[in-house]
């Protein structure tokens, strides 16, 4: 596929591709003789991969050691697990914390209701 191509897979921009190779976010992409991007299946996955993780809030940097850890073969399959685990643990921790904000504001909703259906807002 074409940067262009993915780019309207997944609905982001050329540059963001581009970047996410340039700064090792995903492994080198294939290219065609001439030099020019080629995703293959295998490029195609890392690319979901990097959007999924940025969605979730993890930092590039984490990103990008985890491609070099597997660019660097077997041996770092613990390393590779280890940042796997921590980011899911900080992910949890951003879970909780939004959690409780949700909480919160679905008590606030709830009194804001009650008023407008009563006319009045109780602070008890």
């Amino acid at each position: 596929m074409t940067i262009k191509e993915v780019s309207n897979k997944y609905d982001i921009t050329q540059d963001t591709l581009r970047y996410y190779e340039r700064v090792g976010m995903i492994p080198t992409v294939t290219r065609t003789s001439g030099g020019i991007r080629d995703y293959q299946e295998a490029d195609l996955q890392w690319v979901e991969l990097a959007i999924c993780m940025r969605s979730a809030g993890i930092p590039v940097e984490a990103m990008i050691e985890y491609v070099k850890l597997t660019q660097d073969g077997e041996s770092t399959i613990p390393a590779r697990l280890q940042l796997l685990v921590e980011q899911k643990e900080n992910l949890l921790e951003q879970r909780e914390k939004i959690d409780k904000m949700l909480e919160r504001l679905s008590y606030k909703i709830k009194r804001y209701e009650v008023a407008v259906e009563t006319g009045k807002l109780t602070w008890d």
